[in-house]
């Protein structure tokens, strides 16, 4: 993909909003670009993302195009203005536009998926016990319905290597498994799978992959052709920070013609792209804001703003693994611009712990983080984008520790509430 720095013109933001020439504009310097609460550490961009000003003033302008005439925006306007966007998505993330097409969010796509597959009795779907738990959620329902079965292959944590994930999906796989479900990026571990290599090995036992990419875009370099998956789905709205409600699903050569848009409409049998791209009235203006979005991600440095963020978040891990005396979630090669650090103690892993722990860390430090579990373990989950600096993680220790001190009467009661799953975080 064409990662070349394009400023972001003074025509594609507010009158009056800053605007950046590219990757010199970092750090605190930036914070002015997007809409963020002053007085708060965002470090938790990973879980819904940020939209920077210039891209909501695409998105008005899309909407106020649409309401200006809408019967012509929907009848004319609409199809053609969907495919050139998403022609510029499919570029940016390594696949055909005639193989893309726009959902809200990736648990969407993931349903359109597991909804098309013929299962039944017996049949098994493989994946992670570090599955998002929408995701599993959106399995289980399959499961119930069909009669098939969830097989979850533990991957131990800290994960030392990418080659772990491979062996724990290897060694669960048996003439039953029909699919094999596996994170880009993890959410709950924050770690990177190598999906080019969990996908060779299921295609060479005849068996189709569907990668949740929810966090990818954005966050790593990513070439979906490349790592050649059936289905592959990623959000917009986190890490390339489009506007909420745009992700994509892009499937591959031969699995084009057996998925189906969740709600089924006029454009039924006319093909891929266009059954998802008609699907009722509906605003698209995150959507078609998504090339602005891309143009915002390559000004502020593309894959050299990647780098960077990926390099801060591993050294505030590393600062508060050590402060906190406690392991990473992984090695931090595994790590992108977000990563995990285990919490000290033993915690219920429930969501009132989830709460407890993330209020007191706010009240401790005013920021924003992400409690997450894996395998009934707490993990600190922090980010870093383009607007954050070193200096913003340096209380986070410091607030982790006593908000998990031996657990207060509160703590104490929030362990009875339900438990969320072996691994959870709610983005």
């Amino acid at each position: 993909m064409n990662e070349a720095a394009a400023p972001i013109v003074s025509g594609d933001v507010p009158a009056g909003a800053p605007v950046t020439g590219g990757a010199g504009r970092l750090g605190h310097a930036a914070l002015d670009l997007w809409a963020l609460e002053p007085g708060t550490l965002h470090l938790n961009h990973g879980a819904f993302g940020g939209t920077p000003r210039a891209v909501l003033a695409e998105q008005a302008t899309w909407q106020a195009r649409m309401e200006a005439n809408p019967s012509r925006f929907f009848m004319s306007e609409l199809p053609g203005h969907l495919r050139t966007a998403a022609a510029e998505l499919a570029g940016f993330v390594g696949t055909a536009p005639e193989r893309l097409a726009f959902v809200e969010n990736t648990t969407s796509g993931i349903n359109a998926v597991i909804r098309s597959l013929d299962l039944t009795t017996g049949d098994e779907i493989l994946t992670t016990d570090h599955v998002y738990g929408a995701v599993r959620n959106s399995l289980r329902h399959i499961a119930d319905r069909t009669g098939a079965r969830i097989v979850e292959a533990p991957v131990a944590m800290p994960v030392s290597d990418g080659a772990a994930i491979v062996a724990a999906l290897a060694a669960h796989l048996t003439s039953r498994t029909r699919l094999v479900v596996v994170d880009h990026v993890a959410s709950a571990s924050a770690v990177i799978a190598p999906v080019a290599a969990v996908v060779a090995l299921c295609h060479g036992r005849g068996l189709p992959v569907l990668v949740d990419g929810a966090h990818a875009p954005g966050l790593v370099d990513l070439d979906i052709d490349a790592i050649g998956a059936d289905w592959y789905v990623g959000n917009c709205h986190k890490w390339l920070c489009a506007p909420k409600g745009a992700a994509f699903l892009a499937v591959s050569r031969t699995s084009s013609t057996s998925v189906h848009p969740l709600a089924i409409s006029h454009a039924y049998g006319q093909g891929f792209t266009a059954e998802f791209d008609k699907v009722g009235t509906r605003d698209a203006s995150a959507w078609l804001s998504v090339p602005a979005a891309i143009r915002f991600h390559r000004a502020l440095g593309g894959q050299a703003l990647r780098q960077r963020n990926r390099a801060l978040a591993h050294g505030a891990a590393i600062a508060i693994a050590d402060a906190l005396q406690s392991p990473l979630g992984a090695d931090p090669a595994l790590f992108a611009a977000m990563a995990t650090i285990r919490l000290p103690g033993e915690h219920p892993a429930t969501r009132g712990e989830f709460s407890r722990i993330h209020d007191a860390i706010f009240a401790a430090a005013g920021a924003e983080i992400a409690i997450t579990a894996v395998a009934g373990r707490l993990y600190l989950r922090i980010c870093a984008h383009a607007y954050n600096e070193i200096t913003d993680y340096a209380g986070i220790a410091a607030a982790t520790l006593k908000a998990v001190a031996p657990n207060t009467a509160e703590g104490a009661s929030g362990a009875a509430e339900g438990a969320p799953g072996a691994a959870e975080v709610l983005a």
